[in-house]
């Protein structure tokens, strides 16, 4: 058992990767469902969908490569804040992620989203994960 899903899900995105497949499947929850949603919008998988299995359901995620150098959209994916290590930031103090290039999603009172999105609303909250 593992204790930390978010962790888990980064960890499979990211051995997709590097084994080269098209499509991952990963165990369900309604915060996954919400980074899967945020990753298709701004770029960095192809595709995703969401399957009830009677129990807590599969997200199954087309990665995205490019067609003619067979390079990930998604150059690196990583955990920022922990269970065992919280990490909280304002409005204001929200990193930038490669200056503006990458995303940190951020779980706050309106929702999960990006850090732009969270310095637009001034609002502040946990900083899930970093991706570029």
């Amino acid at each position: 058992m593992y204790t930390d899903p978010i962790a888990d899900y980064l960890t499979r995105v990211r051995n997709g990767i590097m084994a080269g497949k098209k499509v991952v499947e990963i165990p369900a929850s309604n915060l996954k469902k919400e980074i899967t949603k945020i990753l298709h919008d701004k770029g960095y998988i192809l595709n995703y969908k969401f399957l009830d299995d009677n129990k807590q359901g599969i997200i199954k995620i087309a990665l995205k490569y490019n067609p003619t150098t067979k390079q990930s959209a998604i150059t690196k994916i990583q955990r920022a804040s922990r269970p065992g290590l919280r990490k909280y930031e304002g409005a204001s103090d929200i990193p930038r992620v490669l200056n503006g290039l990458g995303i940190a999603i951020v779980s706050t009172s309106k929702g999960v989203i990006t850090d732009k999105e969270a310095r637009r609303d001034n609002v502040g909250g946990e900083v899930l994960c970093y991706v570029y």
